[in-house]
C-alpha cells in the first residue's frame, strides 16, 4: 500500500477504536507506520483524512450489506427486512466509534462544502442502495429514492437509540413489527 493508503486505512482504524474527535494525528500515524508530514503531504490536515475516513467506512458498510442482501435475496420481505436490521444494528454494536464519527462529519459539514458535498453524494448513494437491497430494481427510480430515504432516516435515528441507550433500543424484530403495524394501518385507513 502507499502512504497515502496507508494513513487512510490507519484513520479508520483509529475511528473504530477511538472515534472521530479523540482521534489525533499522532495516533494516525502510530498505526498506519507513516509519518505526521505525510497527513499535510496527501489530505492536507488531518481534519480531511478523518472525513475521508468516515466516508471510507460508510462506503464499506453499504458494500457489505448490499453484499450480504444480494446473497440472502430469498425468503419473505419480512425475512429479508429482519436480516437487514439485524445486520445494521450489529454494525451498531461492532463499530460504535465509526458510527459516532458520522455525527462529528456533519458537524463538519455544515461549515465545509467539500465535506457537505460528499457526505450528500453519499447520502444519495445510500438510498439507492438501501431500497435496492430490499427491493431489487422493480420499483422505479421515484419510489427507490422515498424508500431508501425513508429506511436511511430510520437507519439514523435507531442509530441515536443504539449508541445513547443500548438496553432499551428496538431490536430487528421491533422494527419490522413497527413496519407492519404502520403498514397495516395505512392500508386499512378509510380515506373519506
Amino acid at each position: 500500500m502507499s502512504h497515502r493508503e496507508d494513513l487512510l486505512a490507519g484513520a479508520v482504524q483509529c475511528l473504530r477504536e477511538k472515534g472521530y474527535a479523540r482521534t489525533t494525528a499522532r495516533d494516525i500515524v502510530a498505526v498506519s507506520g507513516t509519518n505526521l508530514a505525510s497527513i499535510g503531504y496527501h489530505y492536507g490536515s488531518t481534519q480531511a483524512l478523518l472525513n475521508a475516513a468516515v466516508m471510507k467506512a460508510m462506503d464499506e458498510f453499504g458494500a457489505e450489506v448490499g453484499r450480504m442482501m444480494a446473497e440472502e435475496d430469498d425468503g419473505s420481505l419480512e425475512e429479508r427486512l429482519e436480516r437487514f436490521w439485524s445486520h445494521v444494528i450489529d454494525s451498531f454494536r461492532t463499530n460504535a466509534g465509526t458510527w459516532m464519527a458520522t455525527f462529528d462529519a456533519f458537524i463538519v459539514a455544515r461549515h465545509e462544502p467539500e465535506v457537505r458535498d460528499a457526505i450528500a453524494t453519499g447520502m444519495e448513494d445510500g438510498r439507492m442502495l438501501w431500497a435496492s437491497a430490499l427491493f431489487g430494481e422493480d420499483a422505479d427510480q421515484e419510489t427507490l429514492r422515498a424508500v431508501g430515504s425513508l429506511f436511511q432516516g430510520l437507519i439514523s435515528g435507531i442509530l441515536v437509540q443504539w449508541l445513547i441507550d443500548p438496553d432499551r433500543a428496538p431490536s430487528a424484530a421491533d422494527l419490522v413489527l413497527a413496519l407492519q403495524a404502520v403498514t397495516s394501518r395505512i392500508n386499512t385507513s378509510d380515506p373519506n
